[in-house]
């Protein structure tokens, strides 16, 4: 039995998809509820980056674009050296439902790592998701 390869969340967010779309592709959004500080060139093959506390920084290669439905980017696995070609690739998709959006993000592609490597990617990316998407609720919440 292999690992499994993907983390799947769906949270229904109170906003309509026009401001959850605008808090996942903007620099101001990006750079204040899943980073520090961010850069966003908002287009396919178009690279974010985003800037952590602590000093930890992440690329993002935007992969699909279908606004504002679909957001889907490519970005460095945890634990790997710098410069290593493999990646995950994540994929928000918003669908509006009574009283906001429904969002929901998947993370594939952990299934390419060996098992040293895979438990510490793929756990850290589940808390990670389970925390980031709180911490984007809120965002969207002191914007209301």
């Amino acid at each position: 039995m292999g690992f499994p390869d993907r983390i799947e969340r769906s949270i229904s967010v109170a906003r309509p998809p026009a401001k959850v779309w605008e808090a996942i592709t903007t620099a101001e959004g990006l750079g204040t509820w899943f980073g520090h500080k961010a850069t966003v060139d908002l287009r396919v093959g178009g690279l974010a980056q985003l800037a952590f506390e602590g000093g930890h920084s992440a690329d993002l290669r935007i992969e699909r674009l279908e606004p504002p439905h679909v957001f889907g980017y490519t970005w460095g696995i945890s634990g790997l050296p710098a410069g290593d070609p493999r990646r995950t690739y994540v994929e928000f998709t918003l669908e509006p439902v009574a009283g906001g959006t429904r969002l929901t993000v998947v993370e594939s592609g952990f299934a390419q790592l060996p098992g040293d490597l895979y438990s510490g990617a793929y756990g850290g990316n589940v808390q990670g998701w389970q925390s980031e998407l709180g911490e984007l609720v809120e965002y969207l919440d002191a914007r209301a």
